[in-house]
């Protein structure tokens, strides 16, 4: 008697809930569900992508084992978010493109770099590029509007360009992000141009690669006949001292032919210190475009245009919205990177879909508990008032006192915002800590610093200075 895949599922996932835990169990694979598509065929669901990327990643070889050990009929499963099967059967196939010149010669059994060939119709994009890094998706702000600015005259391949352009700085905030959308329009821009993307690390296994097949000269060839060239994270050839000579040369036969060059880089080339000193200077020579971490508007606004996103994304049915203490929180929370980030707003996502849209902050906070950086400081109401009254010349005994003078009770509205972006304590708890005020005494002054924030430039930079501290 053959088996339903309903009962096949559920042995499965007890077997699954038992090895993932309860909460990576219950926040991932809970919510799939098996679907039965036209032709008989076998599909775990998820209800976003993220969920579904999240299960092929950490879940989806054991569930695959289980699946098949549970299954006497050997039947296939499949695995797609509920947009991505919809999208399928409303889809129509797309036509086969073909180049118009054969692709080059590979090197070592790979191809060195990708090649853009152009047809009648449009241009091949260079392979390796992430479809969601465009110059419409990214966000600017004062710390990135003139890299941004720099990177849409070079994708438009306007006169007078400087050469190379090095954009740098942190982890996290954008440079990936240009990188990727230059050499998407770029090739847009113009179809008969030949655009090579590839990340340093992929420069360097390529490399070696050639050295050990004897194909250094079509490695060459690749690289030095690109009308423009993309290399990201350029620091990571430091301290290999071929690897920099390659490049160096590869620089100088491209900029002495007036093809254009775009680097990335964690520092500005003269904190390259393990970097070649020729190379060096001559990424000193061209245009460095340093883009500084993004202050809390432009955080916010990432938020917002990484939802919207979402929604488009996973289909929401309402309005691509979240509470605004919900993205403050996020922006307050998460001020590495732009990564950790939206990564947050992801998680949260996966979680409730486009409920998102209607989340508290204490249901955010409950969630993203679990997923902070377990090395980070734990920070206490008492950590917080102490730290305030310091900053602002205060006793820690003023801003629990009854006192109501605009010289205590600013500071003390300050330390209720910041208890409540920094800790997962309540309302209720928070005005318990300041001398058993009332919670809506703590929603008060949590609104109030919001107001005046966006007029007070000072109130902003001090909250900033104490959170940077008690995050130490």
């Amino acid at each position: 008697m053959a088996v339903p895949p309903g009962a096949v599922w559920t042995k499965a996932c007890v077997a699954l809930r038992n090895e993932l835990g309860e909460g990576a169990f219950g926040s991932w694979v809970a919510q799939a569900a098996l679907r039965e598509v036209d032709g008989g065929a076998l599909v775990l669901v998820t209800q976003t992508g993220i969920a579904r990327d999240w299960i092929r990643r950490n879940a989806w070889r054991r569930i695959s084992e289980l699946w098949a050990q549970h299954d006497p009929q050997g039947r296939l499963l499949e695995l797609k978010s509920r947009f991505e099967l919809d999208s399928e059967a409303a889809a129509a196939p797309a036509p086969a493109q073909v180049s118009a010149k054969p692709a080059a010669p590979p090197v070592g059994g790979q191809t060195a770099a990708p090649v853009i060939h152009s047809d009648s119709t449009r241009a091949a994009r260079p392979s390796g590029l992430q479809d969601r890094f465009t110059l419409d998706s990214f966000v600017t702000g004062p710390s990135n509007e003139f890299a941004f600015a720099v990177a849409r005259r070079v994708a438009s391949w306007a006169d007078g360009h400087f050469n190379p352009v090095l954009f740098h700085g942190p982890y996290g905030f954008g440079k990936t992000h240009l990188l990727n959308a230059v050499a998407a329009e770029a090739t847009r821009a113009a179809p008969d141009k030949k655009v090579v993307y590839l990340t340093a690390e992929r420069f360097l296994s390529t490399f070696v690669r050639a050295l050990m097949d004897k194909q250094t000269a079509a490695f060459k060839d690749e690289l030095r006949t690109a009308d423009l060239l993309l290399i990201d994270d350029v620091h990571f050839i430091g301290g290999k001292q071929s690897s920099q000579e390659e490049l160096f040369h590869t620089l100088m036969a491209l900029m002495a032919e007036g093809r254009r060059v775009v680097l990335t880089a964690d520092r500005p080339p003269s904190a390259l210190t393990e970097v070649d000193a020729r190379l060096r200077s001559h990424l000193s020579a061209g245009l460095v475009c340093g883009i500084e971490p993004a202050d809390r508007s432009l955080r916010l606004g990432i938020l917002e245009r990484k939802l919207q996103l979402l929604a488009r994304q996973h289909d929401f049915r309402r309005t691509a919205t979240a509470r605004p203490e919900v993205l403050e929180f996020l922006a307050d929370r998460f001020t590495d990177s732009v990564r950790e980030l939206e990564g947050a707003l992801n998680t949260l996502v996966a979680r409730l879909s486009e409920g998102v849209c209607t989340l508290t902050l204490d249901e955010a906070q409950a969630i993203l508990r679990p997923h902070l950086r377990g090395g980070e400081k734990r920070v206490t109401v008492d950590d917080i008032q102490k730290a305030t009254a310091e900053h602002f010349g205060l006793k820690q005994a003023d801003l629990i006192s009854e006192r109501r003078n605009r010289a205590i009770a600013r500071p003390r509205q300050a330390a209720m915002w910041l208890a409540k972006q920094l800790t997962t304590r309540s309302l209720p708890d928070i005005g318990r800590r300041f001398g058993g005020r009332d919670h809506t005494t703590v929603l008060h002054a949590v609104r109030r610093i919001e107001e005046l924030k966006a007029a007070d430039p000072q109130l902003t930079r001090d909250l900033e200075t104490l959170t940077r501290k008690l995050r130490g």
